[in-house]
């Protein structure tokens, strides 16, 4: 259960939506900023029924008894004019997914802040820490800016990293970032009413620049070699997921990992493992371009998530096919 402090911090209007964005907004309640209101994205249907379904910082703030409000933009003079009414000192950002416009922007007297999960300049854009383990990138960071009308290029308040851990994925990932922003963005709103904080331009000329991913990126090249597989297998979960197809049916690989640098066997054909392997984890591997990926847990369509020793023993023939 949540405990609140006695309100002595800014007015604060905070816009978000996905699960991740709620830690930011929790940390802002417990340190007892007045949160005038949250915004968020309008309800979207999901399941096999198409059940309108909440964005996870609506739940969070209804429970907390927190004023929300779904707007599916903030562009219009009536939008602008209902924000303005909440009188917000400051406006907090965390995945909202929405560019604010100017007269959103010029509203708050300490600026919108946003909390975006990349070391800028560095990954700007949709994608940041898939971004950062595709690349194989030895560290991960947090970044509180001010926003302005494009597209990740404000100034930067402060920043923070991590190492990136075997074991990290995407979800696990974000969620590590977003708690480490959450209390870097306590201590820039802290300060910002004394001056500490003079946002830093970033340098556009070392910016890079990530999209958003689509499902179809997730089908394996079997081809390429068994690391940049694994990494992909990290990146892509738990959207859109590494997958292959084994008898026309799509195979998730949920969970991986690189057995070795040498080819031993064709491109996507499923082999056995040494018993020294599966210390791994895995039960089976897959050839790839340079190496054997060993496959640890799976799904196949229509069916659970289950360990890849669970898979293989109900699947007749499995050793020796090929994936594609």
């Amino acid at each position: 259960m949540i405990e609140f402090k006695e309100e002595a911090g800014l007015r604060i209007v905070f816009m978000g939506s996905p699960e991740f964005a709620v830690v930011p907004l929790q940390f802002l309640v417990l340190a007892g900023h007045n949160i005038a209101a949250v915004y968020t994205r309008l309800d979207k249907p999901a399941g096999r029924g198409r059940t309108p379904a909440a964005p996870p910082i609506k739940t969070a703030a209804l429970s907390w008894n927190l004023p929300v409000i779904q707007v599916p933009t903030l562009k219009n003079p009536e939008a602008v004019d209902q924000l303005a009414r909440y009188r917000p000192e400051a406006i907090v950002v965390a995945a909202f997914g929405q560019i604010l416009p100017r007269s959103v922007l010029d509203l708050p007297c300490y600026g919108c802040l946003n909390i975006h999960p990349s070391l800028l300049p560095k990954y700007r854009g949709a994608s940041p820490v898939a971004a950062a383990i595709l690349a194989g990138d030895e560290f991960a960071g947090v970044s509180v800016m001010r926003l302005d009308e494009t597209l990740d290029t404000g100034p930067i308040y402060s920043r923070a990293q991590i190492p990136i851990l075997p074991q990290d994925t995407a979800g696990s990932l974000t969620s590590k970032l977003f708690q480490m922003g959450a209390r870097v963005l306590l201590q820039v709103l802290a300060d910002l009413p004394v001056g500490k904080w003079l946002p830093e331009p970033q340098n556009s000329a070392e910016a890079t620049y990530t999209r958003e991913i689509t499902k179809e990126e997730g089908r394996i090249n079997w081809a390429l070699p068994a690391g940049d597989i694994w990494r992909k297998v990290r990146a892509y979960q738990p959207w859109p997921q590494a997958y292959t197809f084994l008898q026309k049916k799509r195979l998730n690989i949920i969970e991986a990992v690189p057995l070795s640098s040498e080819r031993f066997t064709e491109a996507g054909r499923v082999v056995s493992v040494a018993p020294a392997q599966r210390q791994s984890g895995a039960s089976f591997a897959i050839g790839t371009g340079d190496g054997l990926l060993g496959i640890i847990q799976v799904q196949l369509e229509g069916k659970r998530m289950m360990k890849a020793e669970e898979f293989a023993r109900g699947q007749l023939d499995f050793v020796g096919s090929v994936l594609g």
